[in-house]
């Protein structure tokens, strides 16, 4: 398992971040300590969330960043059910030093596997700073002791030294090329596909798109990719670059040599195809029509999928991604099973897939992305439901030292330190250290 800890100064940015999640089905409230319940049926908010932490905060002005966000992740082999995901967060921070600490904990499910944010403060009700000293080896510490304890995989020293493996690409967060290189260059090198769409498919979970480029040039052909950052909706944003700004392994010669070798990979890798396709299938079992469930019931697998939906609804295309292997496949690959047809039969009309008559916006989620043909030759412009998505953005957050992550939203330096609740008064106090089971009801956005 590996713990990345992130220290910013905007309470109401990180808290809006993973209730962004929640309202696009990709997280739930788990458990709160110390948290002001709301009464009734009443739902969490950020605006009421913040009036736990709103004590804390006032007591101590001067730390500069005094928001804590720690997001815990266990290897995607590792499945852990909702007690064990609750009770390793309790005991992380309290090991931690954070266990008297207001704390509220989401269990997210967007990047191929299912992990945790903690969301707290680095000031104690006192307005004493809490230290951060070493913070980073006691954390490591922590996460050996808490593997060993939950029988999780244990994560190696090149994954701590590395952090998380690929980071999506953040468009508003500065040297965009650099971000791009971070996932391509790793993923044309380390990952096994056999089509230039399941190479599409791959990236556009990390907010890239990558289209061929063909010409004549002084009376030569030329044929290239480019590779471009996309927002939220799959839309290209900013310039696109050459693959030759990659290094050659990005570039179409290498992606087919590449392609021909994970084929080859693949034919001596047969049970990773077979465990796969396993899972996809226990999947669908759970699931039944359930698309929403079928999608988190692969998340628990560590796998994610993209499906293509033209505009008639229909899905066309389903590619499937395992993130543990990092292997790619195309559902027919797996078996006729798998097929674009079946789960079009299965899913159709349901969230994320087009429904004739309605605008695009209102049918897509957050995190759908524009995916092209399956075909390298083929590129039809239509949105596509996926899931496996790597985050998008740590809002108005900072790392500490030892923990990378390249994403920051600008939004967030303009939020103050918490939003103030109107009628809210200081004798609102957190009620006493105890579990606050999370509430099943999903809610939708509740700004």
């Amino acid at each position: 398992m590996i713990a990345k800890i992130s220290h910013g100064s905007s309470l109401y940015g990180v808290l809006s971040y993973n209730q962004l999640k929640v309202d696009g089905y990709h997280a739930d409230v788990l458990f709160g300590n110390r948290i002001i319940e709301p009464q009734g049926d009443a739902p969490y908010t950020v605006e009421y969330l913040s009036r736990s932490f709103e004590d804390y905060l006032t007591a101590n002005r001067k730390t500069e960043k005094p928001i804590l966000h720690i997001s815990l992740n266990p290897d995607p082999k590792d499945s852990l059910n909702e007690e064990q995901f609750i009770s390793l967060a309790e005991e992380y921070m309290r090991c931690m030093g954070f266990g008297d600490q207001p704390y509220i904990v989401y269990r997210h499910n967007d990047i191929g596997r299912e992990h945790l944010h903690v969301v707290s403060v680095r000031v104690d009700e006192t307005g004493r700073a809490i230290s951060d000293s070493y913070e980073h080896e006691r954390s490591m510490a922590v996460c050996r002791e808490l593997e060993q304890q939950f029988s999780l995989t244990p994560a190696t020293k090149k994954e701590w030294k590395e952090g998380l493996p690929l980071s999506p690409v953040d468009y508003k967060g500065g040297n965009l090329k650099g971000q791009l290189a971070g996932v391509i260059r790793p993923l044309a090198r380390e990952w096994h596909f056999q089509t230039l769409g399941e190479y599409r498919a791959v990236l556009s979970l990390y907010g890239i798109s990558v289209d061929e480029v063909k010409g004549e040039y002084g009376g030569r052909e030329y044929h290239g990719l480019s590779y471009s950052a996309t927002d939220r909706e799959g839309n290209k944003v900013g310039k696109p670059f050459k693959s030759s700004t990659f290094g050659k392994e990005a570039g179409s010669d290498a992606l087919e040599k590449r392609m021909q070798a994970s084929a080859t990979w693949m034919k001596k890798h047969k049970g990773i195809v077979t465990d796969t396709a396993t899972c996809i299938a226990a999947a669908m079992r759970i699931a039944g029509h359930d698309r929403t469930l079928f999608e988190r019931e692969l998340m628990r697998q560590g796998i994610g999928v993209v499906f293509r939906i033209n505009d008639a609804g229909r899905i066309y295309g389903v590619t499937f991604i395992n993130h543990a292997d990092k292997t790619v496949f195309n559902g027919s690959r797996l078996g006729k099973e798998f097929s674009a047809n079946m789960f079009n039969d299965l899913f159709a009309g349901q969230d994320g897939m087009r429904v004739p008559g309605l605008p695009v916006e209102e049918v897509f989620p957050p995190t759908a992305c524009r995916e092209q043909g399956e075909s390298p030759y083929e590129y039809p412009a239509r949105q596509s439901g996926h899931s496996g998505a790597p985050e998008r953005q740590e809002y108005g957050m900072d790392n500490s030292p030892g923990h990378k992550d390249n994403s920051a939203d600008s939004m967030a330096n303009a939020l103050n330190l918490f939003a103030p609740v109107s009628g809210s008064t200081s004798g609102d106090q957190p009620v006493p250290r105890q579990r606050k089971r999370k509430k099943k009801r999903r809610y939708g956005r509740q700004q």
